[in-house]
C-alpha cells in the first residue's frame, strides 16, 4: 500500500465511523477535514474507482447531517460540511450517476433557510455559488431562480461583507420563471429588512433569525388557512382584527400578516403580485422610515438601486419582448408604491422611468399593446407627484413613437383621445386651484410642464397619423384661445399650429427620429445636414414674418458636423 493510498484510507475510515456513529457528523471537526482531503485526492488522481469507493460514505454523511439539522448546535460547522460535500457531488457526481439537484435543493431548504444570518455560512455559500456558477447555470438553471427570495434574505442581512460576491451571483437569479416576481422583491428589500429585524427582536438574541422564521411559518400555517377561509366566506381580512393585529411593539407587523409571511418566504412561487398592504404593515413602514435606522437598513436602501441597475441591464440584453411587455404594467403600478424614503424613492423612480423609455425605444409597438395601462396612468396624472412624472414620460413616449408606429391607427386614436381629455380637463377645470391667479407656484409649474408635454404629444401624434390633424388643430386652437394657459404652453401650441400648415417641415420637426419611408415635399433630411446646404427654411410659418427668428436653437444643434 502506498503512503497516499494509506492517507485516503485513513480519511475514509473517519467518514465510515461517522456514518455509523449516532452523533452529529458536523460536531467532529475531523469529518469536514476528511471530506476536503478526500476531495483533493479525487481531484489529483482523477480515478473513477477512487470516487466510487468514497462516494457511499460521503453520501451517508450528507444524509445524516441533513436529518439532524433541526437538533444541531453546531450550525456553522453543519453548513460548511454540507457545502464541502456538495462540491464533491458537483465535480464527481457524473462518475457515480449522482444527480446533485436534489442535494442542492435540500441544502437551500434545510440548511441555508435557517443559517443565512450566519456570516460564515453566508460567505461560504457565496463563494460556492461563484466558483460553480457556470456549472449551476448550465446543469441546474432553475436552482438560483427558484431560491432567489432566500438569497435576497442572505444579502439583506450580510450586505456589508458580501457586496462584491453577491453582485457576481445576482444575474444568475434572473430567468423566465423568476423575471417578474424578482422585480417587486428588489423594490421590497427595505420592507424585507423591517420584517427580518422584527423577527430578530421577537426571537431574542439566543436564536437564529432563520430558525425563528421557520417556526413562525410553521405555526402560522393553520392560522393563515383559517383566515383565508374566513375571507372567502365573510369578506373580512386578517388585518380587520383591530388591536389584536399588532404586537406589544408599537407599529410593528403581526406575524399573521400575509405580506409579512410572503416577505420571509424562501422559494419563488411565480407570483409577481403581492398581497394588498395591511394597516399594520403600513404603520410599521412609516415607523421604520421616520424613526432611527439600523446600519442594515441604511445599507439596504443603497442595495436596491444597484441591484435594479443589474436587473434592468440583464433585461434589456437578454429578456424577450413578451417578458418586457409584461413587466412594464407592473413597473407602472409600483412606481408609486415603495418604501417611504425620499432618496430611495427618487433613485428607484428615476431608474424605473429610464427603463420604461428604453423599453419603448427598443420596441415602440409596446405603446400600442399597453394602451390600456398607459391610458389609466394618464388619468392619474394629478394624483401625486410620482404619478405626474410617470404621465409626463408616457406623454413623451406616445408622441415620440407615434402611439406605437404608423401602422397602429386604432391604438393611436385611443391614445389621442386620452391626451385630448387630459388637455381639456386642464383647460376647463380648476379642481386643483391651478389658475394663473390662484394656486401655489409649484402646482402651476407642474400643470404647465404637463400641458407642454401633452400639447407636444398631440402635435407629434397627429404628424404620424394625419387623419388626426383636424382634431389636433381644434385642440391646439383651444389652447391658443385659452386665457388661463401658461405663456410657454400658449407659445408651443401656437408654433405647432403654424408647423401643421407645412407638411414637409412639420414631418421634419415633429416626425419620427427613426428613418421612415413617408416623405412630404419640403421634408428636411437632417441626417444629410453634414453634406448638404440647407437654406431658406420657412420659419415664417410660425407667424414670425419679420425680424430674427424667435426659436432658441441654432442649426448647429440639430445638423451633425463632419
Amino acid at each position: 500500500m502506498t503512503d497516499q493510498e494509506g492517507d485516503w484510507n485513513f480519511y475514509l475510515r473517519i467518514l465510515s465511523n461517522s456514518a455509523r456513529d449516532s452523533t452529529d457528523p458536523a460536531s467532529d471537526p475531523s469529518v469536514l477535514q476528511s471530506v476536503k482531503k478526500l476531495y483533493g485526492f479525487c481531484k489529483l488522481e482523477k480515478s473513477d474507482d477512487l470516487v466510487a469507493r468514497i462516494y457511499p460514505q460521503i453520501n451517508k454523511v450528507f444524509q445524516r447531517s441533513v436529518a439532524s439539522l433541526s437538533q444541531s448546535d453546531s450550525a456553522t460547522a453543519k453548513g460548511l460540511l454540507l457545502l464541502a460535500i456538495l462540491q464533491f457531488f458537483l465535480d464527481f457526481g457524473d462518475m457515480v450517476l449522482h444527480d446533485a439537484d436534489p442535494s442542492l435543493s435540500t441544502f437551500f431548504r434545510s440548511c441555508l433557510s435557517r443559517e443565512f444570518s450566519d456570516t460564515a455560512v453566508a460567505e461560504a455559500t457565496c463563494e460556492f455559488l461563484i466558483a460553480n456558477r457556470r456549472k449551476l447555470l448550465a446543469s441546474f438553471p432553475n436552482l438560483l431562480p427558484q431560491f432567489f427570495p432566500l438569497l435576497l434574505k442572505l444579502i439583506a442581512w450580510n450586505w456589508e461583507k458580501l457586496e462584491k460576491s453577491f453582485l457576481k451571483i445576482f444575474p444568475g437569479l434572473i430567468s423566465p420563471g423568476s423575471f417578474l416576481p424578482l422585480f417587486p422583491s428588489i423594490l421590497d428589500l427595505p420592507m424585507l429588512v423591517v420584517a427580518l429585524e422584527k423577527v430578530e427582536r421577537s426571537s431574542g438574541s439566543g436564536s437564529r433569525v432563520g430558525g425563528s422564521i421557520a417556526s413562525i411559518q410553521k405555526s402560522a400555517a393553520p392560522e393563515m388557512l383559517l383566515a383565508l377561509m374566513d375571507e372567502a366566506y365573510t369578506g373580512s381580512t386578517i388585518a380587520d382584527g383591530g388591536d389584536d393585529s399588532e404586537s406589544e411593539d408599537n407599529n410593528t407587523i403581526d406575524i399573521a400578516d400575509p405580506l409579512f409571511l410572503e416577505l420571509l418566504k424562501d422559494e419563488n412561487d411565480g407570483l409577481a403580485e403581492r398581497h394588498r398592504p395591511s394597516p399594520a404593515l403600513n404603520a410599521a413602514l412609516q415607523a421604520a422610515a421616520s424613526g432611527p435606522r439600523s446600519e442594515r437598513m441604511k445599507q439596504t436602501l443603497k442595495i436596491a438601486p444597484r441591484l435594479l441597475d443589474v436587473y434592468f441591464s440583464v433585461t434589456l440584453r437578454d429578456a424577450n419582448d413578451s417578458l418586457i411587455c409584461a413587466l412594464i404594467p407592473l413597473l407602472m403600478t409600483r412606481n408609486s408604491t415603495m418604501f417611504p424614503d425620499k432618496i430611495f424613492s427618487h433613485e428607484i423612480r428615476r431608474r424605473l422611468l429610464e427603463f420604461v423609455l428604453a423599453a419603448f425605444q427598443r420596441s415602440p409597438s409596446f405603446i400600442a399593446l399597453l394602451k390600456k395601462p398607459i391610458i389609466d396612468r394618464l388619468g392619474e396624472a394629478y394624483d401625486d407627484p410620482s404619478k405626474t412624472e410617470l404621465a409626463l414620460q408616457l406623454c413623451w413616449a406616445i408622441g415620440e413613437y407615434g402611439g406605437g408606429g404608423e401602422s397602429q391607427k386604432e391604438a393611436a386614436r385611443e391614445l389621442f383621445e386620452s391626451l385630448e381629455l387630459l388637455l381639456y380637463e386642464n383647460l376647463s377645470s380648476s379642481r386643483l386651484g391651478l389658475r394663473q391667479e390662484s394656486g401655489s407656484g409649484s402646482r402651476r409649474t407642474t400643470q404647465s410642464r404637463l400641458l407642454c408635454f401633452v400639447v407636444t404629444a398631440i402635435a407629434k401624434l397627429a404628424t404620424y397619423h394625419r387623419e388626426l390633424l383636424p382634431r389636433a388643430r381644434v385642440a391646439l386652437g383651444k389652447v391658443v384661445r385659452s386665457r388661463i394657459s401658461d405663456a410657454r404652453v400658449w407659445k408651443r401650441a401656437h408654433d405647432y399650429l403654424g408647423l401643421m400648415n407645412e407638411p414637409g417641415i412639420c414631418w421634419s420637426v415633429l416626425g419620427p427620429s427613426r428613418i421612415s419611408e413617408k416623405q412630404f415635399p419640403g421634408t428636411v433630411n437632417w441626417s444629410e445636414g453634414g453634406r448638404k446646404m440647407v437654406a431658406h427654411i420657412p420659419f415664417h410659418i410660425l407667424s414670425e414674418q419679420g425680424g430674427p427668428p424667435f426659436h432658441d436653437f441654432a442649426f448647429s444643434d440639430v445638423i451633425p458636423k463632419n
